[in-house]
């Protein structure tokens, strides 16, 4: 599988509790873009399932058309690798739904691991984090919109994953592309391990 691997591990698209600009905790919009791509990803990489956070109706109907579109509808017929894709996705209330969700499938509680854009005190690296994935146990990749996950949702995490460095001081990437940088360099193996 080109140097890949599958753990068992979860995504999940916080939009509540994040903050905004000015540190304010907000519940953000869901973007069409983000469910597509992130999605993508998912499928990929060997995601089990990508869960989209948000207590806001409004937004959960809009993602449940867009998934109707593509699962049932026309979109299915004529794009059928994205379908496969947007069968992960699955909308749950909160962070609390999720987790007992992948808790209920008999392996336990996911271990949770935060993903930030600013460095943190104690931040586990992508190396240190994939030799974790190699074992049983789920882990739930929590990824925030907006400006970033909620403060609450820093602490209480098992692990904050470092943020992704580009070496430019320009750290400012969308969230479907932070994921697709996250997935790749937590489940593609170094070649030297694919070598060995």
């Amino acid at each position: 599988m080109n140097g890949s691997y599958a753990p068992n591990l979860y995504l999940a698209l916080i939009h509540h509790p994040v903050v905004n600009k000015n540190g304010r905790v907000i519940a953000s919009a869901v973007t069409n873009l983000d469910l597509h791509d992130i999605a993508r990803a998912a499928r990929t990489y060997g995601v089990n399932a990508f869960y989209v956070a948000t207590p806001l109706e409004d937004q959960k109907h809009l993602i449940e058309r867009i998934l109707a579109h593509w699962l049932t509808g026309a979109g299915a017929v004529y794009n059928p690798k994205r379908r496969q894709a947007l069968e992960l996705v699955r909308v749950r209330n909160n962070l609390a739904e999720i987790v007992l969700e992948i808790e209920a499938q008999g392996v336990g509680a996911p271990r949770t691991v935060a993903t930030c854009a600013r460095n943190n005190r104690g931040s586990v690296s992508f190396d240190a984090l994939r030799r974790h994935l190699t074992g049983p146990e789920p882990y739930l990749l929590m990824l925030g919109t907006a400006w970033g996950l909620a403060p609450e949702l820093l602490t209480a995490a098992d692990f904050i994953l470092e943020p992704v460095q580009a070496g430019t001081d320009y750290n400012h990437l969308s969230v479907r592309s932070a994921a697709a940088i996250i997935l790749d360099r937590l489940l593609t193996k170094p070649k030297t391990e694919i070598d060995s």
